[in-house]
Formats: C-alpha cells, structure tokens, sequence
C-alpha cells in the first residue's frame, strides 16, 4: 500500500466552486428575500386581527316573587360596557313557589368583558337582583 500525499496542487482545487453560484446571484436572493419580507410585514399590519369572543347565558335571580320581571330586565339592558352586546330578549323560566328567574344571554368581547365584571355590575342593582349564575359559557 501506498501513503496518500497531500500536495499544493490538492489544495487549489478547494477553490472551485462546483454549484456555480456566484456573489451577485447571492446579493440579488437576499435582496429579494428582504423585499418578501417586508411585503409579509406589510401584509400582516393590515390584517385586522381575531377577536376572541364568548357567548354567555345568565340567571338572573330576583329576591321575591313580587318582583317586577320587567323593570329587572330593564335593569340588565341598562349595563352598557365596550364589548358587551345583549342578544335577543330575555325568557322567565320557574324556580319554584311562583318565583321566576331572568335568563339572559349575551356576547361578549374575552379581552374586555369578563364573567365576574358582568356578574358584578348586574349585583349592583341589590334592591332587585338577589344572585346571578352563569348558565352557559361558549367560545365563539
């Protein structure tokens, strides 16, 4: 067997480039690349984003069954907040001994309207509404 020898004459064909590319077909796809990528950016600014929002049915309990059903959905509607939307009108459903409860729906926006904001605004109104509960919850 013979040594393998390594000369000058091995090394200069290192030097050539056997794909061909060249460094102004390199400059020319990296000016190109940028330009896509700013034309995504660009894109992507004006694409209004998602917004996330929850369908959610409330029971509204009242205190007695002497309670005006009308004057406490009046009540309900009256809470306007940015990104809350009332949906439909409200049914009365029984309890039990005469007394109903309000059963509202509404759709709301996640990111600025929570569950627990709505509930509290509809506590607010302590000389009609004795509780509320949420009866149903849906991603939209």
């Amino acid at each position: 067997m013979t040594a393998l020898s390594w000369t000058r004459e091995d090394d200069e064909d290192d030097d050539i480039d056997l794909f061909g590319s060249d460094e102004e077909e390199d400059k020319e796809a990296a000016r190109l690349r940028e330009e896509r990528l700013r034309q995504y950016a660009e894109k992507k600014v004006k694409k209004p984003a998602l917004v996330a929002k929850s369908s959610i049915l409330l029971d509204v309990k009242p205190w007695d069954d002497e309670m005006d059903m009308a004057q406490l959905e009046a009540c309900v509607h009256a809470i306007q907040l940015d990104g809350l939307t009332w949906v439909g009108c409200a049914k009365l459903v029984p309890m039990g001994y005469g007394t109903h409860k309000l059963q509202i729906q509404c759709v709301v926006e996640d990111d600025k309207v929570g569950t627990d904001l709505l509930e509290e605004e509809i506590t607010k109104f302590e000389e009609h509404v004795q509780s509320t509960d949420t009866a149903a919850f849906n991603k939209i």
